[in-house]
């Protein structure tokens, strides 16, 4: 029984490690009907195949949920959470200011993320 909770606390771990993080620009917001919908793209020198997304995509949250923060232009730090957590039925991502360890760092809010 100890062995079946060290493995799976392991491999707990090992999800939370793998996260895919990118570097991105905020160009802008709006708010629509109660939803958030931020229009952001990749930093223009990452262009790896790790990336999380590349290009020009949204992310959007329900106004008035935990998290749900308009975020100003500028540079931020995306992080795309495991398959199944966060409070969105899309692929879910954290915003953390730039330059800044995810894992240190106070979130400035969750999406859901929308390629185009």
């Amino acid at each position: 029984m100890k062995r079946a909770l060290f493995l799976f606390l392991l491999i707990s771990f090992a999800s939370l490690a793998a996260q895919d993080t990118a570097n991105i620009t905020v160009k802008g917001h709006e708010v629509n009907n109660g939803v958030v919908i931020v229009s952001a793209q990749t930093v223009a020198e990452e262009t790896s195949a790790e990336a999380p997304v590349k290009g020009h995509f949204d992310l959007q949250c329900n106004k008035g949920m935990p998290d749900c923060n308009i975020p100003a232009a500028g540079d931020y730090v995306l992080v795309r959470l495991p398959k199944n957590w966060g409070m969105y039925d899309c692929s879910n991502v954290d915003l953390y200011p730039a330059g800044s360890d995810p894992k240190a760092a106070t979130k400035v809010g969750e999406y859901c993320l929308l390629t185009k």
